[in-house]
C-alpha cells in the first residue's frame, strides 16, 4: 500500500481549495487499494469569498482550519510534513492555490511560491518522489522546479507566468494527464477547463495511476 498527501489550501474554490477536485482525489487514491494523508498550511487565508454571491466577506479564516472542514478533521499542518513518510504529492486547485499557497492572483507572472510549500516540493523532489498536480496548482511546480512540463489545459495567464518561470506547457484535455518522467511529475487540467464532476473524477483516476506508475 502506498501513502499520498494531499495538499489543500482552504475549502472552497473562490478563496480555497476546489472540494470536488480534492474529495476525487482522495477518492481516487483509496479506490486502487492506497491511503492519503491530508496536509495544509498554518496560515490566514487571503482573504474571504462569499461563494453565493462572489463577493469579499468582511471576516478572516484560517487556512488549515478550513481545510480541515474537507478533511474531516484529519489534517495536518504543513511544517510537519516529512517526505519520508510519503510516497507521492497531490496539489488540488481552487483560487486558494493562487491566493494562499503563492502570490499568484496579487503578482502574477511575477509571483513567488510560500516558503512551506516551496520546501514540501523540494523534499519530495530531492527524495525522488512523484508530484501531482491540479487545475492551477501546476504553476506551484513551475514557481519551484527548474524547466518542468506542465499542464494548465489551454493556453492562459497562468500558463504564460509558468512559462516565465521557465517551464515548458503542455496543451491537454480534461482527463488527459501531461507527464515529466525526468522531474517525476504529473499534471492535469481539471476545473482550468469547463467540466463537470464526472470528468474531474476521470483526470483524478488517470493522475493517480501515473503517479503510482512514477514510483
Amino acid at each position: 500500500m502506498k501513502t499520498f498527501a494531499i495538499v489543500l489550501s482552504g475549502c472552497g474554490v473562490y478563496d480555497g481549495a476546489e472540494i470536488h477536485e480534492a474529495t476525487m482525489a482522495m477518492l481516487a487514491v483509496r479506490k486502487k487499494g492506497h491511503q492519503y494523508q491530508i496536509f495544509a498550511p498554518n496560515m490566514w487565508q487571503y482573504h474571504v469569498v462569499n461563494h453565493l454571491t462572489g463577493e469579499e466577506m468582511p471576516e478572516k479564516r484560517n487556512v488549515l482550519v478550513e481545510s480541515a472542514r474537507i478533511a474531516r478533521g484529519n489534517i495536518k499542518d504543513l511544517k510537519d510534513f516529512d517526505a519520508a513518510q510519503f510516497d507521492a504529492l497531490i496539489f488540488a486547485g481552487g483560487f486558494g492555490v493562487a491566493k494562499n499557497l503563492c502570490d499568484f492572483a496579487v503578482k502574477g507572472e511575477n509571483y513567488q511560491v510560500s516558503d512551506s510549500v516551496a520546501k514540501v516540493i523540494k523534499d519530495m523532489y530531492a527524495a525522488g518522489k512523484p508530484i501531482g498536480a491540479m487545475c492551477v496548482s501546476p504553476i506551484l511546480l513551475a514557481g519551484v522546479l527548474d524547466g518542468v512540463k506542465i499542464t494548465l489545459g489551454d493556453p492562459c495567464d497562468s500558463s504564460r507566468a509558468a512559462e516565465k518561470h521557465g517551464a515548458k506547457h503542455q496543451v491537454a484535455t480534461l482527463e488527459e494527464v501531461v507527464v515529466d518522467q525526468q522531474n517525476k511529475l504529473a499534471t492535469t487540467p481539471c476545473y482550468m477547463l469547463d467540466a463537470d464532476i464526472a470528468q474531474i473524477s476521470e483526470g483524478a483516476d488517470h493522475l493517480v495511476d501515473e503517479l503510482l506508475k512514477l514510483m
